[in-house]
């Protein structure tokens, strides 16, 4: 009796000291900042490389976005600047426009094919979820197309109607 007597004390003894985590204090002074992810949508994924975004270049590693602060040397021996200005090893330059991306690997996308892969992307992920609905979409459209014509077609005959019927009143 005594020794379970002993033991329930000994537990609620041990019970009701409260354990503390230590806390790290923080550093003083200035705080390296995160790295900002990929500067577009959030949540969509961004390619590797270099582009030109609001007349600055970034560059995109590893899914991780920051402004270019020197120039670049890529693996192929492509140099791109501060200022988006590409060099390839041959000596040519190009200058960079706004939205057109570098890849590390040194091949030059603009804008605009980029835009033009997109939109075509997105019609093969929309024929694949809805099979067939672009055909019917189609069709219905050129049957708009056709009624409207013969609404027009009838209104200039109605027109070309009164005005003989005018001629003939003269």
């Amino acid at each position: 009796m005594k020794l379970s007597f002993h033991g329930l004390f000994l537990v609620a003894l041990l019970g009701s000291f409260s354990v503390q985590a230590q806390t790290k204090i923080a550093p003083k002074g200035r705080v390296q900042p995160k790295p900002r992810m990929g500067m577009g949508n959030p949540g969509a994924a961004v390619k590797d490389g270099l582009t030109l975004k609001a007349g600055r270049v970034v560059l995109t590693e590893l899914g991780v976005t920051n402004p270019l602060t020197a120039d670049k040397k890529l693996v192929n021996g492509t140099t791109i600047s501060t200022t988006g200005l590409v060099t390839s090893p041959s000596g040519t330059t190009v200058q960079m426009l706004e939205g057109d991306m570098v890849s590390l690997s040194g091949r030059v996308t603009s804008h605009i094919s980029i835009v033009e892969a997109d939109s075509l992307l997105k019609i093969k992920q929309f024929d694949l979820k809805y099979p067939g609905k672009r055909k019917k979409m189609e069709e219905a459209r050129l049957e708009k197309e056709k009624a409207k014509m013969k609404r027009d077609e009838e209104k200039l005959k109605a027109i070309k109607e009164k005005e003989k019927e005018r001629a003939k009143r003269k």
